[in-house]
């Protein structure tokens, strides 16, 4: 009964004003932030809300000294596969056309995703010695997070840099920041769709080219405002729905 409460209490008084400052003419969209499938919309919004419950609600019984990893290997890879293969409605989809931006949307959320799958399982071999496909999913999942704010606005190259770092900052991230900072978040919520949200809407504001979505330039591309835009918009995403969230937490 709590978690349907709080369902119905955050998707009301969090995600649709942060939808509407975004998508329906309010003042991040007429700021001009640019966020095509919803990196701050979606990712940073429930990645700082994850962060925000999962401080409150408090560490689960035996972590951190229990090994906890998911309990079946092969449910998470179909998983990650089908959300792999859905994120392509998600991210083309935002465009609402079967247009060239649609199809460059879907091209570049595949290059990141796979990059990103790559790069946090070099990080993972590098740092523990092995290789392991429960990263490998991981990271494919940070690179579509990393890539849903840029989808629309950059080419290849830029996916190619947005997946690179995203694999890296979020497995450090997930392994690392997590145990130093004490909290027990379950599902990576904060350190791969938060983290990897707030990385891909800088992202945006760096590689946006306007040979491929003239709505958006970035730094890269002579524009350095856009950086600044999109800074303003994280900062006020991240600060409403962590307020927000203790809020209707408790």
């Amino acid at each position: 009964s709590a978690s349907i409460v709080f369902t119905i209490l955050w998707i009301t008084f969090i995600y649709c004003p942060i939808a509407h400052w975004v998508w329906g003419g309010g003042w991040m969209g007429e700021m001009g932030a640019l966020d095509f499938a919803g990196g701050n919309v979606v990712h940073i919004n429930a990645g700082v809300a994850a962060l925000v419950a999962a401080l409150v609600l408090g560490k689960r019984k035996g972590y951190p000294g229990t090994p906890m990893p998911p309990h079946n290997l092969m449910f998470t890879m179909i998983g990650a596969g089908m959300l792999w293969v859905g994120w392509f409605g998600f991210n083309a989809g935002s465009e609402l056309a079967a247009d060239g931006t649609a199809g460059m949307a879907m091209a570049v959320t595949q290059v990141a995703t796979a990059t990103a799958a790559l790069a946090w399982m070099f990080a993972e071999w590098f740092s523990h010695g092995k290789p392991t496909t429960l990263g490998i999913a991981s990271g494919a999942i940070a690179g579509l997070v990393a890539i849903t704010p840029a989808s629309g606005f950059v080419g290849p190259m830029g996916a190619i840099a947005i997946g690179t770092a995203s694999g890296v900052l979020c497995f450090f991230s997930a392994t690392k920041l997590k145990r130093a900072l004490g909290y027990d978040d379950s599902l990576d919520a904060f350190g791969v769709h938060g983290m990897c949200g707030i990385w891909g809407a800088l992202a945006t504001g760096l590689f946006a080219n306007p040979a491929i979505n003239e709505a958006g330039r970035g730094l890269f591309y002579g524009n350095p405002k856009q950086l600044w835009i999109q800074i303003v918009s994280i900062l006020a995403t991240a600060i409403f729905t962590a307020v927000g969230t203790l809020v209707v937490v408790y």
